[in-house]
This record gives C-alpha cells, structure tokens and sequence, in this order.
C-alpha cells in the first residue's frame, strides 16, 4: 500500500511541471496504474488523484487533455462512491461552462464516466443520475446555446441508455424538457432529441409513454407543419426500432396515417414514412398484419419511383449506367434516419435527384415484408418478384440496385425450407413434379429472368452489385440447386470478365471463386464441363496471385473442377482441349506446393489439390510422380502439414487409376506408423484409413516386415474409449489378414487380448462390433498357429464359462453376452461342418445351465447361429427354445424370444408358420411369441432377398397381427403396432390402405394401435413409403379429434415423431393440427379426479400424459417448422405451459430458452407474460414438512427458470426491460439463487453451442 502511495504521489508531483511532456507522461503512466487490477488507492491519495486530473481537464496542452479524461474511466471504478458523485459535479459545472474547449472535454468525461459506471452498483449509479438529470434537462431547456444543447443531449442518452430504470422518478421532467426540442429549428436538436426520446420509452411508465405517442400522433395529421410531420415520423420510427414490444399496440393508429403521407409527392416525407413502416414490419409483426398488402403494394410504386430519368432506351443496354453510381452520404440535414446508419461513401452525381432515397427506402421496406411473411412466400413470387427482376436491369443507382438484390435474396431465403423438405426423398427416385403453386415452382419459372437480369450486372463496372449478383445467384442455388444448369453457358463469360479483369478487386475475384465452387460442387456441375476450357485459364492465373486468399480459393475450385472434368463412378475421356490443361494444372499446383515461405492455408489446400489431381488425372501424370511423390513424403514428415498430406495421399491411393505409391511406399508406411502413437486423434483416424487403403489396394508393394512396423502400433488403440479408432483400427487387422496372413502370426499373443477385452465391453455395438466379426472370421481362415476355429471359440466362451452358478450377472454386461454370441456365430459361419455341434454344446447348456448367465448366452449362441445356419434338422430346437419362455429370469425370457426368432429368419418355411401357430393358441406367450416375430420382420427388411423371402408369408404375417389389435396388455399391443408399421415399409401400396381401414374401427385399442404403427413408418431416411404417407398423413393425425384419450396420446407421439424425422410429411397440414395441438396444452378439470388411499386423498390428472406429449411436440416443431408456426399464438400456450405441472414446466423453459434464440424480437414483445411464472418458480418456497424429493425437484425447477432467464438476457435490448431486469435484481440479490445465476451466465457466454438442445430421439 505504501508503496503505491509513493508511486502515485511521485506521478502527481509530474503532473504540476511546467514542461507538457512531464504531465503527459506522468498522466499516461497514471492510467497504465489505474488499468491493473491489483492496485488499491487509500482515502488521501484518492482525493489527490481525482482532484489532479479534474484540474488537467484544464490544461492548456490537449494530448494531456485527451488523457486525463482516458483516466477517468478505470478511475470511476478504483474509488470510492463520494468520489465518484466529486468528479461528476464538476464536470456537470463545467459542462456549462463560458469555455468551448472546457465544455468539449467535460461532456466527453461525462460520457466517459457514464460508460464505465457498474451496472451493479445501483446507489452510486442512482446518485450519479440524480446529479446528472437536473443540470442536463436545465441545459436542454435553455436554447441559448445549442452546443452546450446538443451535448447535453448526447448524454442524457447515454444516461437513459445503461440507467433508464433508475431514473424513474426524473422520467416526467426529462420528457417535459425533450418534447419542445422536437419542434427545434435545427435539425441536429431535433435528430440528438429522438435518440434520447427512444431511450427514454424503454423504461418510462405507461402513463408517460402514452403522453408521448400522443403528442407524436398529434403531428401526423396533412394539416401540420411539413418539419413537424417529418420530425415526428422520424421518432416514431426511432421509438418503434427500439421499443417494438411497447409500439405493437399504436401500429393502428400510426400505420395509416403514415401510409398517406408515403403516397404524397414529396420525396424525403415519403423516404421517412417508408422507413417508419419497415421498422413496423420488423418489430411489431403481428400488429402489421392487416396492413402488409397496403404496405406492398405502396413499396412496389415506390421502388419505381425517378421521375427525372427515361427508361425507355434501358432495356437495350441492359440498364446499365454505372457513371452515374451515386454518393449516398448525407449531412445532418438531409433527412437521413435518425441513427445514420445508411450514410454511403460514393459520389452522385445529381445533387438534387432524391427519388433514389425513395427507392431505396421502399426496396428495404420491401425486405423486411418478405422476410417476415413466410406464410404469403408464394404470392410474394406472384405479385413482388417480377418488380424484383425488372429492376435488375433498369436501376440506375448502385445503393438501391444492392438493397433490391438484398429483397430479392430474402425472397430465395425463405424458399430454403421448403427446398429441404423437397430433397428428403430417395435420390435413386426420379424427381417427383414440384406442386402448380409452390414457392419452388414459381421460382423456376423465374430463374431465366434472373440471369438475365443479372448478366449486365455480372459484366458491369460497379464491384459492390457485381458481389451482390454473385450472393443472390449463391442463394439461388442454395433454395434450387439445379436452377442454373441450363443457365450455365451464358453465365461462364461474365465470371471469366471477373476473374481476369484487372480492375476486379481481391473481394471480387474472391466472391467469384467462392461462387464458381458452389456451381461445381452442386448438380449444376455437370453442365459446367463442357465449359471448363474457358474458366480454366483465369482460374490457373488467380491460382499464381500474390494475394494468399485468392490463390487458396482458386486452388479449392480447381480442385473441385478437376472432379468434373474426369469423375471416376463414370467413363468419361478428357477431350484434347482440357488435356491441354492437365499439364498447366499440375505445374501452378507444384509450384504452390514446393513454395515453403507460404501462408498455411496455400500450404494445404496446395496438397489438397495436388492429391485430387493424382487421383483423377494421374495415369496422365506419371512422369512427374518421381518429382511429386517425395515432396508427399517431406510434407508427411512436417508436423504442420502431415495431416493435410494423409488425406491426400488417401484419395491418390484409393484412384481406381491406381497411381505408382511405391517410390515412397518403404519410407512412408513407418511414417505412417509413428503417426498412430500420436496424441491427435484426426491424425490417426486420416492415418489409419489411409493405411487400409494401401493394404486393400497395393499389397504387391507392402511385406510382411513392413506391416509389422504398423501392427506393433495397433493394441493401445483396440479400448472401448475411442470406438471409431477400434473400428479403423480393426478393419486394417482385417485387411492385413486377408492379403498378408503371415504378418498376423504373434497376433495371439500381442492384439488378441485387446480384441477380446472390446469384445466384452457393453459399448461395443453398430459398425465397431461388424469390424470385429470380420476380423474373427478374416483370423479363422488363415489357420495360424493359436487361430484356429477352436482357439478363437474357447477364449471367446471362456469368460462366460468362469461367471458362477449364481444367477447374478456381476462381471459381464448384457451387451457383452449379445457381443460374444455375436462374434461365435462369425467363427461358425466360416466353418459350417463344426456348426451343429457347436449348438449341440449350446443345448446341452440350455437343458441343464449352471446359471441364468449360461442359459442366456447358449441362448443368444444359438440364435446369432441360426440366423445365418439352417438349424431345423435338429428336431427338438423349437421344443427346447419353447421350453426356455418359462424360467423366471427376464432376461433369460428375452434370449430364448430372441432365438427363436433368429432361427426362424435362417428357415422361414419351417419356423415362421409354427410361430403364428403358437401366437394364436398360446396366449400366455403371445407377448415373447410377437416380440419374436418382430425380430423376424427386423431382420429379413433389410436386405432385398430378406424382403422377397418374407414377402410370400405377409398376408398371413398380417391377418394374425390383425386379431391382435386390442390386446389389453400395452406392451402386446406396441409390439403388434411396430410389426405392422415395419410391414407397411415392405407393401405399402397393399397394406397402408388396410392400416388406414383401422381408423375406423369402434374399439379405440385397435385405433390406438394403428396410430402407433404409422409412428414406425416414419424415419429420417427417404423411403418408398413417402409419398404415400404424405397423402395419408392428414387422416392419421386427425385422430387428434378422438374421444379416446389413448388414441389422441399416440396420435401426438406420431405427430412428434414425424415432426422430428421427416418434417416435410406434416409442414403443409400444420394449419388444421396446430389448433387441435394447442387444444391438447390447456388444463381441462373433466380430467382431474381425487382418489382416496386410506386416510389421504390424492389428485390424478389424467390429461398430463397428453398434455407433456402436446408441448414435446411444440418444442420439436421450433427446430423443424419454425417458418410454419405463428409464433405469437405459440407463446400464448407456452407462458400457459409455464403454470402448469413440473414436467410441463421444464419442457417449457426449454422451449422460452430456444425462442430467444430464434425469435428474439417477438419474445420481447411478450416478455412481461414470460417474467412473471419464471418469477413465481424462483421465488416460491417449499413446505416445511416436504419430502427431499420435493426440494430436489424445486431446486431443479429453478436451475430451469434460471437458464431461460439467462437466455432471455441474451436477446438485444431485453436489458431495458424494467420487469425482467427487476426480477434479474432479486436472483442477484438473494444468496441461494445468486451463485447459481452467476454460474448459468458464465456457461452461456462461454460456449456457442445451444444448451437448450433436447434429446429427440
């Protein structure tokens, strides 16, 4: 402390020299201090400082100056408050001071103390206000001075802007001193007074905020004064941008009378009134709604509007009149909007042509129309595109022509939704004719009047709408990727001008690439081949720029394009002109590629293009591979670019023109292999794929010593903790065993235990357990000492065999035995003469097991067996695997179903009758009897001779799961619900029909199971099924409408699911379901029953389960349908859902937490309604004689609440919000919630991932 002291008196005495230098640097050295957070100031020296650098606001040198009002910043928060309240008095006196540069300087100190007060502070922050307002609003009053006015101005804004809801009780004083300022003379007045007016209106009460809009709508009338007119239309627009969730309610008395004055003849009144309706559109979308056809068609006259221009030569010359591109900056008395924001830099040439104002304000206005009007996208396309289009061509003015292609690209946005739901169909499928009226349709029917509306725009001289074009055609292609294939010939000369122009700026070329890659990459790249001649050229020159960016875009297009020129899944030969280019190609790429002084990105997409080139041009390359091949090599040795270089080399070994590898085949592979003890997973992934790629494809080169450098690498990597890793890492075993089975020969010894240990993991599953069968079955043909069939078999039952006679399961997990079975079959497959006796093993143990362990795993044995061997010469099987449904043990019960099925699916003539057989007369089994049945349809769906071997035995499959429709045991009943939607899949033109006939029927179980089945129709794969479905769907789900309570719950979980899966079956339905949906989220009191247990009386709702199934769905339609959804209506149910019962409250703060984050300015609009449950849930205590349940359940409640309150923080301008903020004060200021809010907003400002994802699946 003393120490600091001493430093700071030391500084202080430096500050009094006469020589400018010693205080400025002792000044700069004061605020180096000030800005660590260590130091520590006592009372004197505080005194001192503030006292020195309010009297340096003085100096007569302005670097000390500028300086000292620096320091006031960090110094506002080292301290204390009565400190603070000093500096701001003085300021405040000098602001009104006789002295211009002393007034300057303290104004800018004001704003700089303003800006670093701590939002937390709220007394100092109070005082502060307190002795701030009444000098600001007496300065504002006084007009003799409208410098000293305008400052006061500024920073009463700022004031209003961080600390509006502590300045409640001056808000009335405030707005009495602001409102006469709006009938200023000088513009600058009125402009600074609408930005403190819109931040005053984010906290003032009601009573104020209707004095306010009253006075503004008290201007709007013809009859007023022109200045007053525009000033008030400007703080209307201001008020709205801002404060959108108050305004919504003054839309009808605003709109219309601003629309009239749009339609008069003056321009900057009808600039002004269109950006006031564009703020309308934007912030108070619900409001609107009556006036977007009025508001659209007033945009559509206006955005072509220029009276001092004639078009009628336009159209020969594509409209192109670039000198003229004009400046869009303005002064302070143009008009312009109140925030400024789209002041221009270029130069017009006709000072008093306005009308491009006018245009320009009408194209945004027009924007936001669309971009908030999904639901009218196809009368949009209709009415607003063709406007669109025509002033592609004829717009004169570079501003207006940017924010028509914006309109235009907004348009194309919202089309991107119904273009994702269009391509979830089987590609293999031709494509399906789009609907007469759909958005897609329309567009199609436009696309050739865009390109040509844009080809002079492509070729023109204006850069700006040249990177616009080329962002609206990216769009294009983004909502319809094959639009521009016919298109392609007359778009190739205009990217080839932008490419080679000398006066294309890096931007432009950049913007060029970057499109030319989205044309190559997608459909449309096919149609660009025969012209890859003519882009080639600019393309190589662009691939030589000096300008880094560039030459890695060019490089990510060629190697694109070298794909298209010769792609390898079919015969095409390279015609002499793009054999010309080959050499070209592969001489600007080595180039790169040999540079060492680049940057990285050139670096890699350098190796990138080069692999792509060996791989689809390499047979034509071949004398360069000595020279190309060893700089691979030097590249794989540098830890920088090894990565790059593996994924190179993969493509290049996995060419079908199979290259020459060897020349670096020897020094590569233990490369490779030292890669795989890297702590980089990427490394080792990229390295192991490229490893089994090499052995697949260039065994002659490899040897046994060579691999072996590679297999001494592989145990660490076969652990259930990376599951890809083991996959790869098992599949290169596999490989390596069927192309050099002699370097496996200590395999045994060194992997073998590892591939075992995984093999009982309970992770073990999907595409890591099919590698492992493979290799087991790739080790019993080798016949290795240690491998044989019987080897393997035993080490692979021997862990079953050590379990104890008890009936507990300690040591393996149930997936282990599932594995184990699995991998027991795979050694018996290959070895078909040692099968029967192996289940003859099996059923000895199933006749006498030492332990459910045993009994299950003979099971599970016999049935992975069965599966692939025709078990049915052994007589007694169906008799011993019946047997098996009675023992008490579950899991047994399980296996022995399993089995059962499994053995039917090797023999379906012999097995699956006597199962039907068995389900219509046993009905104490029927329930393992269908889940065995269901295996069988499992399995034969998915292979195409599984289906036609089934397809005989369907009808019969069919009539008996029929009779089965209204078991009274819920289990039975899903289990025939999933067989007859699994069937369905396999027939669905016969027997979607005969499941839709279920609808009808009057047992509401049999309506119950029908709904169910459809939800096993539904995956997120394209299926056959599809269109069918689509058709269909409608009538499914109006179930929804059932009496039954049961079905509606199935008929929800339906909808859910094929919400989740395959949106595109319920987006255009959504009209007639959401009301029925919405219907289902309301408490009914029909449903609610008491029930007497003993001396208590206890509340059932019979309606929650529906009611938690409505609101899942609503919570999956925001990821799937969001442009679907009315999200007004949608947050009247969820701030109902907030009320409701625990689990329904959880569902909802999800659902708040996810509409901040994709609908924030309509959730600030409700947010008042939204506060007050989250209020309640935070606040409310648990009963003294509660449960610990109770408590954990609230705690948990809470957390939720929390979240989405911190979610709702994250929305723009909610922290102006007094309701939320009062409420966020109380969470800080009660000990329990506090340390956990703090936690919350830490976590969510520190990931971009969405913590309110849920799990759908």
């Amino acid at each position: 402390m003393a120490s600091v002291s001493y430093q700071i008196a030391n500084l202080l005495e430096k500050m009094t020299s006469n020589d400018k230098d010693f205080r400025f640097m002792a000044t700069n050295d004061l605020m180096t201090e000030l800005q660590k957070d260590t130091i520590n100031l006592d009372d004197d020296s505080e005194k001192k400082v503030v006292k020195m650098l309010l009297r340096l606001l003085e100096d007569k040198n302005g670097e000390v100056q500028n300086l000292a009002v620096k320091c006031l910043g960090p110094l506002v928060n080292k301290v204390r408050e009565n400190q603070v309240e000093s500096i701001v008095e003085t300021l405040c006196t000098n602001m009104l001071s006789d002295k211009e540069q002393l007034r300057d300087i303290s104004s800018i100190g004001l704003k700089t103390v303003i800006s670093e007060l701590p939002l937390g502070s709220n007394a100092l922050a109070a005082n502060v206000c307190k002795k701030i307002t009444g000098k600001l609003s007496s300065a504002i009053e006084k007009q003799e001075d409208v410098s000293v006015q305008l400052e006061a101005l500024d920073i009463l804004a700022d004031l209003l802007s961080r600390f509006g809801c502590l300045m409640i009780a001056f808000h009335s004083v405030l707005l009495d001193s602001l409102l006469p300022q709006l009938s200023s003379p000088r513009q600058a007045v009125r402009k600074r007074t609408i930005v403190a007016l819109s931040h005053l209106v984010m906290s003032c009460n009601s009573q104020l905020y209707a004095k306010l809009i009253n006075h503004l709508v008290s201007g709007l009338p013809v009859y007023s004064a022109y200045n007053l007119r525009r000033t008030h239309i400007q703080c209307i627009t201001s008020i709205c941008r801002q404060a959108g969730h108050r305004f919504g309610s003054q839309v009808h008395r605003t709109a219309p009378l601003i629309i009239e004055h749009a339609a008069e003849g003056d321009e900057e009144l009808c600039e002004n009134s269109l950006q006031a309706l564009e703020a309308f559109v934007l912030k108070c979308p619900k409001e609107v709604t009556s006036h977007i056809s009025c508001i659209t068609r007033l945009c559509l006259k206006m955005m072509v509007h220029d009276p001092n221009y004639n078009y009628e030569g336009s159209e020969s010359d594509g409209g192109e009149d670039e000198s003229g591109m004009g400046d869009a900056m303005e002064d302070d008395d143009d008009g312009e909007g109140v925030d400024g924001a789209d002041a221009d830099s270029e130069e017009y040439s006709d000072d008093d042509d306005m009308s491009w104002k006018v245009r320009r304000a009408a194209a945004k206005c027009l924007e936001s129309v669309i971009a908030t009007r999904h639901e009218s996208l196809s009368e949009f396309y209709k009415t607003v595109a063709p406007t669109l289009i025509a002033r592609f061509r004829v717009e004169r003015e570079e501003n207006v022509k940017v924010d028509i292609f914006s309109a235009y690209i907004a348009l194309l946005r919202n089309t991107r939704p119904a273009a994702l739901a269009s391509t979830l169909i089987d590609p293999s499928l031709p494509e399906p004719p789009l609907p007469e009226d759909s958005p897609l349709a329309l567009l199609q029917e436009q696309v050739g009047s865009v390109v040509r509306g844009l080809l002079p725009v492509l070729r023109g001289r204006s850069v700006r709408a040249r990177q616009e074009a080329l962002l609206l055609l990216r769009e294009l292609l983004a909502a319809r990727p094959t639009a521009l294939a016919p298109h392609v010939p007359k778009l190739v000369p205009a990217l080839q001008y932008s490419l080679s122009d000398k006066n294309s700026s890096s931007n432009m070329k950049i913007d060029t690439l970057v499109f030319v890659q989205w044309v190559v990459s997608g459909p449309c790249g096919v149609a660009l081949r025969p012209h890859a001649a003519q882009l080639l050229p600019p393309i190589l020159a662009c691939v030589k720029d000096p300008f880094y960016k560039i030459t890695a875009e060019a490089l990510r297009v060629m190697q694109a394009l070298v794909k298209v020129i010769r792609p390898l899944n079919e015969p095409v030969d390279l015609s002499p002109e793009l054999t010309a280019f080959t050499e070209p190609m592969y001489s600007c790429t080595m180039v790169r590629l040999c540079a060492a002084d680049i940057d990285q990105e050139v670096k890699e997409r350098a190796i990138a293009t080069m692999g792509q080139l060996l791989c689809h041009l390499g047979d034509q390359l071949e004398s360069e591979l000595p020279v190309c091949l060893p700089i691979f090599l030097e590249r794989l040795r540098n830890e920088i670019t090894r990565l790059t270089t593996v994924k190179a080399l993969t493509k290049v070994a996995s060419s079908p023109l199979r290259i020459d590898l060897r020349p670096i085949m020897f020094e590569a592979v233990p490369i490779l292999g030292s890669f795989l003890r890297k702590n980089q997973r990427a490394l080792k992934l990229s390295t192991l794929i490229l490893l089994d790629t090499l052995v697949k494809n260039y065994s002659t080169a490899l040897n046994a010593e060579l691999l072996n450098k590679v297999l001494v690498e592989l145990p660490p990597l076969i652990s259930e903790s990376d599951l890809h890793i083991a996959q790869l890492t098992l599949g290169l075993m596999c490989s390596v065993c069927r192309t050099h089975p002699s370097a496996m020969a200590d395999l045994h010894r060194t992997a073998l235990p590892q591939v075992l240990a995984l093999a009982r993991s309970p992770l073990l599953q999907g595409a890591a357990l099919n590698s492992m069968l493979e290799l087991f079955q790739a080790l019993v043909k080798t016949n290795l000492p240690g491998l044989s069939h019987h080897d393997l078999l035993k080490l692979l039952i021997e862990p079953v065999k050590k379990l104890g006679p008890h009936n507990a399961l300690p040591h393996l997990h149930k997936q282990a035995f599932h594995s184990l079975a699995k991998c027991v079959s795979a050694l018996t497959v290959e070895t078909p003469h040692e099968a029967l006796m192996v289940v003859q093993q099996f059923l000895q143990d199933v006749h006498s097991p030492a332990s459910d362990a045993h009994h299950m795993f003979a099971l599970l044995g016999i049935a992975e067996i069965g599966r692939h061997i025709n078990l049915s010469p052994i007589g007694n099987l169906k008799k011993v695997l019946l047997a098996s449904f009675s023992p008490p043990s579950e899991e047994v019960k399980s296996a022995a179903s399993y089995a059962l099925g499994s053995v039917a699916v090797g023999n379906l003539p012999e097995f699956l009758p006597f199962i039907l057989n068995e389900i219509e007369y046993t009905p104490k089994r029927q329930y393992l009897l269908l889940h065995s049945l269901k295996e069988i349809i499992s399995s034969q769906s998915c292979s195409p001779t599984g289906v036609e071997a089934l397809r005989h035995f369907i009808p019969s499959i069919w009539k008996q799961l029929s009779g089965h429709c209204q078991c009274a045991e819920e289990g039975s009943r899903n289990v025939v619900s999933e067989c007859l939607g699994k069937l369905c899949l396999l027939e669905p033109q016969v027997l979607l029909p005969l499941l839709q006939a279920f609808l009808n029927a009057p047992e509401p179980l049999t309506r119950t199971t029908a709904v169910t089945a459809i939800k096993f129709t539904i995956s997120d794969q394209p299926q056959a099924i599809d269109p069918l479905l689509r058709e269909c769907m409608g009538e499914f789900l109006g179930t929804l409408r059932d009496s039954d309570l049961g079905v509606r719950r199935v008929a929800l979980v339906a909808f859910n699911s094929a919400a989740h899966n395959k949106p595109s079956l319920i987006r255009d339905l959504l009209d007639d379901i959401l009301p029925l949906l919405y219907a289902e989220t309301k408490v009914k009191k029909e449903l609610i029953r008491e029930v007497e247990m003993g001396p208590f009386k206890h509340t059932v709702d019979d309606g929650l389960d529906l009611r938690k199934a409505a609101f899942e769905c609503m919570y999956t339609l925001l990821g799937s349908c969001l442009d679907r959804l009315n999200v007004f209506l949608f947050l009247q149910h969820v701030e109902v859902g907030l009320r409701d019962h625990y689990d329904i409250k959880m569902l909802t703060y999800l659902m708040v937490s996810r509409l901040a984050h994709l609908c924030p300015t309509i959730v600030l609009q409700r947010l008042e309604g939204l506060v007050e449950p989250l209020h309640v849930t935070c606040t409310t205590k648990v009963k003294a004689n509660s449960v610990k349940q109770e408590y954990e359940k609230r705690d948990e409640l809470k957390r939720y609440a929390m979240r989405a309150t911190a979610a709702l923080l994250q929305i723009p301008e909610a922290d102006k919000n007094p309701h939320l903020m009062e409420f966020v004060t109380q969470i800080k200021a009660a000990p329990d919630l506090h340390p956990i809010f703090e936690s919350i907003l830490k976590d969510s400002s520190g990931t971009n991932v969405d913590p309110n994802s849920m799990d759908q699946s």
